[in-house]
């Protein structure tokens, strides 16, 4: 079996947080725009609303994020609830768990990173203009 170390499955891109600078979230990863020749060209992220319903799609350039394998650390991290499912997520969203990291700290067979940062306020990110499908 080949190694996959350095690639990641598109389909576990889809439900991945991004986050700014600051550690705020700005949305979820939805869609990925690659083109003829197989490269990602946009990330669709959903941002804003509450639950789905006022959210809206904004369309990155894939080079804009920058990938972590690593949680987030923040001062209201809390630990995950009991099933494994974080605390921060709502019903019904895409909880991923991740592999059991290893004595080095990474995780084994991680097939998608933890999460994106995108160089952008919540004001920048309302300002983009709204990807259509």
């Amino acid at each position: 079996m080949q190694s996959h170390q350095g690639m990641w499955r598109a389909s576990k891109l889809v439900g991945v947080n991004v986050y700014n600078d600051s550690g705020e979230s700005l949305g979820k990863i939805n869609d990925l725009i690659v083109d003829n020749t197989g490269a990602t060209r946009n990330v669709i992220i959903g941002v804003g609303g509450f639950l789905g319903v006022g959210e809206r799609y904004i369309a990155v350039s894939f080079d804009k994020l920058k990938w972590s394998n690593e949680p987030l650390r923040t001062a209201s991290t809390t630990a995950p609830a009991a099933g494994g499912m974080d605390s921060n997520r709502t019903v019904g969203s895409t909880a991923k768990t991740s592999p059991a990291p290893t004595a080095s700290g990474a995780a084994v067979d991680a097939w998608y990173p933890d999460h994106a940062v995108l160089s952008a306020t919540r004001d920048d990110v309302k300002a983009m203009p709204e990807f259509k499908y």
